[in-house]
């Protein structure tokens, strides 16, 4: 009499056992147009497909400073100095961790509601350290960057996806947020990339 329980699976994705972990790491909610588009780059695989979403908490003081970067070199030289006594930076941090959360939640539903499973936390380790940790606990077999699509969240976030690809052992797509693939294959500067 033989035992089932003995079988021996090959680990492939379509074998029907075992799951297919993607580690997706996002700046911003992700749409129902979002979720599908990365939904549909696993519409192949037999094994349960399971997204693990991360997104960095945006820090409350960087924030001020990125509000105070986005002013001209003019404006800035014009400008009376800000008093970062004014600011209520704990405010602001609990303020972050709300809209943060918010749209991780916003991101779990739109995969959900698009007919994947996933689960996700809110980050305030490095991005791409995160990201590198979350790939091994799951032992992932890819991880998706998706980033903003307008050119200065290129210019600051554009090395995640170099920096995860050194240090990651699985494949690495960077995709454009609220974008979808034929947008993003032609915009100027922006695109899909993957090793």
């Amino acid at each position: 009499m033989s035992d089932t329980s003995d079988t021996i699976h090959d680990g492939s994705i379509h074998d029907g056992h075992g799951t297919y972990d993607v580690v997706l790491l996002v700046e911003q909610a992700l749409t129902s147009a979002d979720a599908e588009q990365v939904r549909s780059l696993h519409a192949e695989i037999d094994d349960p497909v399971v997204y693990h979403v991360l997104l960095p908490l945006e820090d409350a003081a960087a924030r001020v400073e990125a509000s105070l970067g986005t002013l001209g070199a003019g404006d800035l030289m014009a400008a009376p100095a800000l008093a970062m006594s004014d600011v209520d930076i704990e405010a602001l941090r609990r303020e972050c961790e709300e809209h943060s959360s918010a749209e991780l939640q916003q991101t779990l539903a739109a995969i959900t509601a698009a007919g994947g499973k996933a689960t996700g936390k809110v980050t305030s380790e490095p991005p791409v350290d995160a990201l590198a940790a979350l790939v091994a606990a799951v032992d992932a077999r890819e991880a998706i960057i998706l980033t903003r699509p307008h050119v200065v969240a290129e210019f600051f976030h554009v090395d995640w996806t170099s920096r995860a690809r050194r240090k990651l052992g699985v494949p690495v797509l960077h995709l454009i947020e609220h974008e979808n693939f034929d947008e993003q294959a032609t915009g100027p500067e922006e695109g899909v990339t993957g090793l």
